[in-house]
């Protein structure tokens, strides 16, 4: 059996916009489940997501929750979302969408080492970095 490593990206009541949002921007096949649906009858957080799972056409897997009673949230800069590849055009279209309505802390554009990479915080607070590499001479 193989295993895979995935990002488990956690909100404040918002994970059914975020989750929808990155379907928007990746495609695939998204699952929500609310706390209702796991039992959970507390009418504040009843139609919050207990558990979302966006699978994209590309093999990718994002999972996400909002945050469960008595949790607190804490934002930081210890996380990032890397998105990197050769296809230029893909990595484009995602940070466009990723970056619109964010933070840009480094715009996408030709780095030192020779790729482009940009970084982002989007408008749901989640931060992430893209690298479009560039082929060798």
């Amino acid at each position: 059996m193989t295993s895979q490593l995935n990002p488990y990206l956690n909100f404040a009541g918002n994970a059914r916009a975020a989750m929808e949002f990155y379907q928007q921007v990746f495609g695939g096949d998204l699952s929500l489940t609310t706390f209702r649906e796991f039992g959970m009858a507390d009418p504040t957080v009843a139609d919050q997501i207990m558990h979302g799972m966006l699978r994209t056409a590309a093999g990718h897997l994002l999972m996400a929750s909002d945050m469960p009673p008595g949790m607190e949230l804490r934002r930081g800069n210890a996380n990032t979302i890397s998105l990197s590849g050769d296809d230029a055009e893909e990595l484009r279209r995602w940070w466009d969408q990723l970056s619109s309505g964010g933070v840009v802390s480094v715009p996408l554009e030709k780095q030192m080492w020779g790729d482009e990479f940009g970084q982002c915080e989007d408008r749901f607070g989640t931060p992430w970095m893209v690298n479009i590499s560039q082929a060798s001479s």
